[in-house]
């Protein structure tokens, strides 16, 4: 269907791929800790989001003008490890608010305000739009499920960016309840906190600065 080949093949691997640790999963899973599985979710939905935009690039053949071009890549390279280190150091350099001791029932991590949805959502979202190695990934590891006598093989990539994304939200969205739930059951110390956050923060700058050194 669809000049589509392998199928199996291509959700395992995908899941297998989702599950590999990056910055999209640390986002998620220190917005679940922090703000509850909700915010983790908004991350999530955010990051699928960018998804379907390197999908629907590929698609469309942009994805490979980033590809061939040398300055094009670059620029969004830089772009999406600026935005990566800018993650990291306000992770690191955020003071928290002193405040009451949090009720019974109420994790040190829900203490003090949360950022909205919406802004949870754009972080997702440009932590994964920005990063042109997702662009060269699809465009590398999609069509070879694409039959080479597909009727019409942009449809057929769709469709299979479609389903690596589904997948992968189910992925994110176990990542956003399990890192809530986790956090809710272990009562961490505000310091511990701090220094969690800090330690997180570090591997976002981390991240970024991987990515600025990387080459295609």
């Amino acid at each position: 269907m669809f000049g589509i080949q392998d199928l199996p093949l291509f959700i395992i691997s995908g899941l297998l791929l989702n599950v590999a640790p990056g910055p999209d999963s640390l986002l998620i899973m220190s917005r679940s800790a922090r703000h509850g599985w909700r915010a983790g979710s908004a991350a999530a939905l955010g990051i699928g989001a960018g998804t379907m935009v390197h999908v629907l690039a590929a698609a469309l053949g942009l994805s490979t003008l980033l590809a061939a071009s040398s300055t094009a890549f670059t620029v969004v390279k830089m772009l999406g490890a600026a935005y990566l280190v800018y993650i990291g150091l306000s992770m690191l350099l955020r003071r928290e608010r002193p405040s009451p001791p949090p009720a019974e029932g109420i994790t040190v991590a829900d203490a003090g305000a949360a950022p909205t949805w919406r802004r949870i959502w754009w972080q997702g979202f440009l932590t994964n739009v920005l990063n042109p190695k997702v662009a060269v990934f699809f465009l590398a590891f999609v069509p070879q499920f694409i039959a080479p006598e597909a009727p019409n093989k942009a449809l057929a990539f769709v469709v299979l960016g479609c389903i690596f994304n589904f997948n992968a939200m189910l992925w994110c969205h176990f990542l956003a309840v399990s890192a809530a739930f986790a956090s809710q059951r272990v009562k961490a110390s505000r310091r511990l906190v701090r220094w969690l956050n800090r330690l997180i923060g570090a591997m976002f700058l981390g991240f970024g600065l991987r990515l600025a050194l990387s080459s295609r």
